[in-house]
Formats: structure tokens, C-alpha cells, sequence
């Protein structure tokens, strides 16, 4: 599954702590964040992550992108609701995972119902949605 990954700076320690916790279930998923929230997952935790840019410079349109054309299984954008001049970009982001039926978490009480469910193989609908996105 592809799972993408994305933090506002004041949740990104939960990010990276979140990541370290359940790196053995990640590592068995192709992963992709934007670039400082990716940066930070992958030197916390050694997974091999494709970086995108920035939120702020064009990240969360880039991923929005590939929600768009089916290429992402799973979403996990832990905002902070103290800043909200960063919500457009999750709500995009939401409205986006509601329209093309992917699970999604804004926090990390959501993602861990998630990583349990992923872990479960909760999630092999997908793979009959995206058949052509898998990790080798």
C-alpha cells in the first residue's frame, strides 16, 4: 500500500514518535511524505521515504494529486488545530480522501485505529481499487 504522510510543524515530534512506534508495520508499505515531516520520519526511523516538497511550497497538492489518480491507500496529516491558517490544506486533503475513498487521520488517536487496521489486512480493498501501486 502507499501511505502518505504529513505533519504541521507543531505535530511533527508526534509524527516522527508515532512512526518509530510502528516502523515494523510501515516498513511492509511504500512510503511518501512531504519533504521536512518526511526527512525527520526517515533519519527517526531508517524507512525509505519519497519526499515531495514542502506543505508550504506545494506538497499537499502534490499528494492531493496522486489521491486524485487513485495512487495513495492511506493518509495520515496530523494538524494542528492552533494554526488555523494551515487548515485549507487539510481540508483539501480530507475532502479529496472522502471523495476517493481513502482512510484518513488528522491525528494520531485515527492513525493508530488505522496502523492497527493496516496491520490486520483491514485494508486489502484497496489493493482491489489501486492494483498497480504496490511496494516490491
Amino acid at each position: 500500500m502507499n501511505i502518505a504522510l504529513m505533519a504541521h510543524d507543531g505535530k511533527k515530534e508526534l509524527m516522527v514518535q508515532f512512526c518509530i512506534a510502528y516502523c515494523g508495520i510501515l516498513a511492509e508499505h511504500a512510503i511518501i511524505a512531504t519533504s521536512s515531516t518526511g526527512k525527520l520520519v526517515s533519519e527517526a526511523t531508517g524507512l525509505p521515504i519519497t519526499l515531495y516538497m514542502s506543505g508550504a511550497q506545494g506538497g499537499a497538492q502534490q499528494i492531493g494529486a496522486r489521491i486524485s489518480y487513485n495512487e495513495i491507500d492511506l493518509v495520515m496529516f496530523f494538524s494542528d488545530p492552533a494554526h488555523p491558517e494551515n487548515a485549507a490544506a487539510v481540508n483539501e486533503i480530507c475532502r479529496l480522501c472522502d471523495m476517493y475513498n481513502v482512510p484518513f487521520a488528522s491525528n494520531v488517536a485515527t492513525a493508530e485505529v488505522l496502523i492497527q487496521g493496516l496491520r490486520r489486512g483491514d485494508f486489502a480493498w484497496r489493493d482491489i481499487v489501486n492494483p498497480k501501486n504496490k511496494k516490491k
